[in-house]
């Protein structure tokens, strides 16, 4: 066995006879979650798929704490530290071309954008390198934010903005979890409605919510605060709801010909393709929603029949690489705790490993993460598997001497596994 994630093992011998037949890796880009699917175009069988989860809201969370700790430091009465980002040059990261060549691209991406990009790349080579990779194919979302709070915008209107082109009916799906605003109704059609009635409203994007038959029926033109009245917990969330902040539409539109400029790079035809169309193939063949199905069903590529039923679909989540600060510090920017040590084993935090426990409270055998190591103590913490009684994962410590054998190095990602959906069709 080569790897463990994604599963990869190595032939002893050669099998000249058997010829692999090209495959095609299909991404769904989104903020949070990004689908992957790698399918064969001649039988339409999905061979792999995964969803990947980014960390950029971490990163970016970092990324502020750090501007506040410095910040702090400079203006109390401590060893001056002048800001340094006057003599910085913001350059988009280097392209190998298919020539051989390296491209400066020129954009500059925040770091929690940039790392959207990095981490699809990365898997794209990850595949590449096992599988006989021939084609690519990309999901190029459009989201205009004008046409989302307007959509009577046109013309010379658009001058005080900046996109152009957007399918309303599906962000009001992906805003509203695909279910009623009203009643939380899932898997059923879903309406688009006006929250306060169209004679007394706006068309705005916020005065818009997805609604079921009934509730809408029900609802007729009252106001939603009439129809609401004996459930104020749903007027509530309701409204908040509606106001939700469009970032994660905004990461999408900054990251999106950034990553089709980076997927050219790699020399293989890649095809491009709208969020309609991804929805279109998927209900036509009655396939359920997720990331990775929705990767699948990305293109005018997309064979007539997809057989996804057997596949197993990785869960990918990004953990990072840990963190370069040598001193945890507390919330006033002081150092707090003791310095990194040096390593007394072979283990790191992100290391797969299995654990044999023969007595105690958790006596048993464990496969996980490494959740954490302490080295003055040479003891590792695991997550204890969630209990049927749905309490929250707990922490214990163990000595490393009960790990056995190591599974998988960390390189910076957590796996597991995803449930695969029922046959369904949604529609709106």
């Amino acid at each position: 066995m080569l790897r463990r994630y994604p599963f990869t093992i190595i032939l002893k011998q050669s099998y000249p006879a058997a010829i692999p037949r090209p495959l095609r890796i299909k991404i769904d880009p989104g903020s949070k979650t990004t689908g992957f699917a790698v399918v064969t175009e001649a039988t339409g069988e999905v061979v792999w798929a995964a969803e990947l989860q980014h960390r950029g809201q971490l990163i970016k969370n970092a990324l502020e704490t750090r501007r506040s700790l410095r910040s702090g430091r400079r203006n109390r009465k401590t060893r001056y530290r002048p800001p340094r980002w006057s003599n910085r040059k913001r350059t988009g990261p280097p392209v190998l071309s298919s020539a051989g060549e390296v491209n400066q691209l020129g954009k500059w991406l925040a770091p929690s954008l940039q790392h959207r990009i990095e981490v699809i790349m990365t898997w794209v080579h990850r595949l590449r390198r096992y599988l006989p990779i021939t084609a690519i194919s990309q999901e190029l979302v459009r989201f205009d934010t004008q046409k989302i709070q307007n959509p009577e915008i046109s013309g010379v209107e658009y001058q005080q903005g900046t996109l152009y082109g957007y399918e309303l009916r599906e962000y009001l799906l992906e805003k509203w979890h695909r279910q009623c605003g009203y009643c939380g109704a899932k898997n059923t059609r879903l309406e688009v409605d006006h929250i306060v009635a169209r004679k007394t409203g706006s068309h705005r994007v916020s005065n818009l919510t997805l609604s079921c038959r009934d509730c809408n029926v029900k609802k007729t033109n009252r106001s939603v605060g009439e129809f609401l009245a004996d459930k104020p917990e749903v007027l509530d969330k309701l409204k908040k709801q509606a106001k939700a902040p469009l970032k994660d539409a905004a990461a999408v539109n900054s990251t999106r010909y950034s990553l089709l400029e980076r997927l050219k790079a790699t020399g293989l035809p890649v095809e491009i393709a709208s969020g309609g169309l991804t929805k279109f193939n998927r209900s036509e063949r009655q396939i359920p929603k997720t990331h990775w199905l929705d990767a699948a069903c990305v293109g005018t590529s997309t064979p007539e029949f997809l057989h996804w039923q057997h596949v197993r679909p990785l869960a990918i989540k990004a953990m990072g690489h840990g963190k370069r600060q040598v001193v945890n510090i507390d919330s006033f920017g002081f150092p707090k705790g003791k310095p990194k040590g040096i390593p007394v084993h072979s283990f790191r935090t992100g290391d797969i490993i299995r654990a044999e426990i023969p007595i105690g409270k958790y006596a048993g055998s464990y496969v996980d993460r490494i959740a954490s190591i302490r080295t003055d103590q040479t003891r590792v913490a695991i997550p204890e598997k969630i209990q049927e009684t749905g309490k929250k994962k707990a922490t214990f410590l163990f000595q490393t001497k009960y790990i056995t054998n190591k599974i998988f190095s960390a390189d910076g990602y957590d796996y597991g596994f995803l449930k695969l959906p029922e046959r369904q069709s949604t529609a709106i």
